[in-house]
């Protein structure tokens, strides 16, 4: 790609979590502390987010949730997410460029585009928060891209947890087809092979359960075989990914064994898998070195 933009502000380090908190602002610094040390800082597009409007997260939250997220005090959500002071503020980002990455490619400003967000989003399910994700970042870009004329989008889901909040929120509509690699049985114990989908959505989902110890030898099966003829089967006028990196074998949360160089040939199968504008939104990743040498993997392989 010629014109690669990199979306992010520093107002996604104002989502603070507890000490220990495996989602953490570090990961984010260490992310574009990696960047500025490599030659692609230089060829990248830095765009800022803009803010995600109500009326646009209700293309896919209810409106209770989003008040209930916008007025709840600085706390435990649920289990796993936290909520501080400017949690909802920095969320609405989050989204927003999303929201950016999909006008940009619509207006042709730039060829491809890489989100680095938090916090992340595809365990947001419609009406509830999950596994440290508040907004369905990439779910409520799809919604979006809809609105704008995307006919048919194709949602590539690598992070080593599956993505239940945007396969719930997708698996009735055919418009937008979910492809998920996982491990299982893992959190959060959705992704199984036989969901597919129901009514006017049956067969626009496509889950890869992975086990324990799978590595890159299985994962490029995945994204070598099996996902290049999904999308031809597919034709999506627009590809989201939701760039999850925690399936690298330093990862402290998964049991799954691939490789930096195997993150580059995953990053690269999806990149050669059509011609449709890619969207990549940061999702789950929680070694900070490890996660940013992966995204400089993912941005060499765009910028190629």
């Amino acid at each position: 790609m010629d014109n690669v933009a990199f979306i992010y502000d520093d107002i996604f380090l104002k989502h603070e979590t507890p000490e220990g908190h495996p989602e953490s602002k570090e990961r984010l610094i260490a992310i574009v502390n990696h960047l500025k040390n490599k030659e692609i800082w230089r060829k990248l597009l830095h765009i800022k987010p803009r803010k995600a409007t109500e009326k646009e997260l209700a293309l896919v939250h209810e409106p209770h949730y989003i008040d209930k997220i916008k007025n709840s005090p600085a706390g435990y959500i649920e289990p796993d997410t936290y909520l501080s002071e400017h949690s909802y503020e920095v969320a609405c980002y989050a989204v927003g460029a999303v929201l950016q990455a999909v006008d940009g490619v619509l207006n042709k400003d730039f060829d491809g585009v890489f989100c680095a967000v938090r916090p992340p989003g595809h365990h947001a399910e419609i009406d509830s928060a999950m596994g440290f994700c508040i907004f369905n970042n990439i779910a409520v870009g799809a919604a979006y891209a809809k609105t704008k004329g995307f006919k048919k989008i194709f949602i590539v889901d690598i992070d080593v947890h599956h993505g239940n909040g945007t396969q719930h929120i997708f698996e009735d509509d055919c418009s937008v087809f979910y492809f998920s690699s996982h491990q299982f049985p893992f959190y959060p114990g959705t992704g199984r092979e036989l969901e597919m989908g129901r009514g006017a959505g049956e067969g626009c989902t496509y889950n890869v359960p992975l086990r324990s110890g799978s590595g890159t030898k299985e994962y490029l099966t995945v994204f070598q075989d099996i996902m290049p003829q999904k999308i031809r089967e597919v034709k999506p006028e627009l590809i989201l990914v939701s760039a999850g990196y925690d399936m690298h074998k330093d990862d402290p949360m998964s049991y799954i064994n691939v490789t930096t160089e195997g993150v580059r040939s995953i990053i690269r199968s999806i990149l050669k898998s059509s011609y449709a504008p890619k969207i990549f939104v940061l999702e789950g990743g929680y070694n900070a070195q490890v996660l940013a040498e992966c995204v400089g993997v993912t941005l060499e392989e765009m910028l190629s």
